[in-house]
C-alpha cells in the first residue's frame, strides 16, 4: 500500500495525504455478506443527546467478519481485497472449497489466489489461523482471541500485530508493540501476519469536510468554554484552564482510568511504557 500527496491547488488540499488504494481490487461487496448499518446521531431511545459531536457522515453498509475463523481444515482462495467503511484495515473475501464465501481482515501481503485455511496442524503462513499452542516463537501474530472461541479481540486494526514471546503452562505471553506483556490461553487462536494498510497512520485529512465524512461534529476545547459549562472553562484571555481533566472532572493526560479490581489485571505481565 502507499499514500500520495495531493497538489496544493486549493487551501484545503495543501496538507493533505490519501491513500492511493492499490491493493483494492474491487469497487463492490459481495451483496450476501452486506447489510444495513443504522445511526443514532449520539441520541438514546428516547431521542436525547447522549453522546457530544457525534453525527452526520456517509452513508454505510455492513460488512459481515468472520472472526472467529472457524471452519477447520477447509482451504479458502483469496477471490479479493476490499475497502470497508467500518475500519481502518481492509479485508478479503474468501471463497472455500465447500462453496461458502466469508470476509476476513486482510493480513498485509496477501495475494489474490492465495489459499489460507485455519485449524489443527496447519502451515504456518500469512493469512492461516491457528491457535497459539502450535504458533512458533517470535511470530507476528493478529486478530487475537482473548477468550476461547470468542472471536479476535487484539490487534485488528490497520497494521496492528503482537508477537508470541513465550509459553508456559496453558498460557501464551503475547508482547505487543506498546510494551506491554500479557498472558493468553493457549487454545486462544490468532492469524499469522500483520494486519493490511501499515501506512494508515501517514495519512492527514487537510481540511475540516473530511471529519464531518467520518461522522465527527466540530469539537469545542474547554478551556474556549464558560466555567459552568466545563471544569477547564473561564478564565481572561488564553488562560489555561488549570489540570487538564474531561467534563466530568476526571484528570486526563496521563491518568489512569483502568479499574484496580478488573479480572483480566492478573494476566498482565508488564504495563505499556508511559
Amino acid at each position: 500500500m502507499s499514500v500520495k500527496k495531493l497538489k496544493p491547488i486549493t487551501p484545503s488540499q495543501r496538507f493533505r495525504v490519501v491513500n492511493k488504494f492499490d491493493q483494492i481490487t474491487v469497487s463492490h461487496p459481495e451483496k450476501t455478506l452486506v447489510k444495513g448499518k443504522c445511526k443514532s446521531g449520539g441520541r438514546n431511545n428516547f431521542g436525547k443527546m447522549t453522546m457530544r459531536y457525534f453525527g452526520g457522515g456517509h452513508k454505510k453498509k455492513y460488512r459481515i467478519i468472520d472472526f472467529k475463523r472457524k471452519k477447520f481444515g477447509i482451504p479458502g482462495i483469496v477471490k479479493s481485497i476490499e475497502y470497508d467503511p467500518n475500519r481502518s484495515s481492509f479485508i478479503s473475501l474468501i471463497h472455500y472449497k465447500d462453496g461458502e464465501k466469508r470476509y476476513i481482515i486482510a493480513m498485509d501481503g496477501l495475494k489474490i489466489g492465495q489459499e489460507v485455511v485455519s485449524g489443527n496442524k496447519i502451515s504456518i503462513n500469512v493469512g492461516n489461523s491457528t491457535f497459539l499452542s502450535e504458533i512458533p516463537l517470535g511470530t507476528n501474530i493478529s486478530c487475537i482471541e482473548i477468550r476461547p472461541g470468542q472471536g479476535a479481540k487484539i490487534a485488528r486494526s490497520a497494521g496492528a500485530y503482537a508477537q508470541l514471546f513465550a509459553k508456559d503452562g496453558k498460557y501464551a505471553t503475547i508482547k505487543f508493540p506498546s510494551g506491554e506483556v500479557k498472558m493468553i490461553m493457549e487454545t486462544c487462536m490468532a492469524t499469522i501476519g500483520v494486519v493490511s494498510n501499515p501506512d494508515n497512520q501517514l495519512i492527514m485529512y487537510g481540511k475540516a469536510g473530511k471529519n464531518r465524512h467520518l461522522g465527527r461534529r466540530p469539537r469545542t476545547r474547554g478551556v474556549a468554554m464558560n466555567p459552568v459549562d466545563h471544569p477547564m472553562g473561564g478564565g481572561e484571555g488564553k488562560a489555561s484552564g488549570g489540570i487538564p481533566r474531561s467534563r466530568k472532572g476526571f484528570p486526563s493526560k496521563g491518568f489512569r482510568t483502568r479499574s484496580k479490581k478488573k479480572y483480566s489485571s492478573k494476566y498482565i505481565l508488564q504495563r505499556r511504557k508511559k
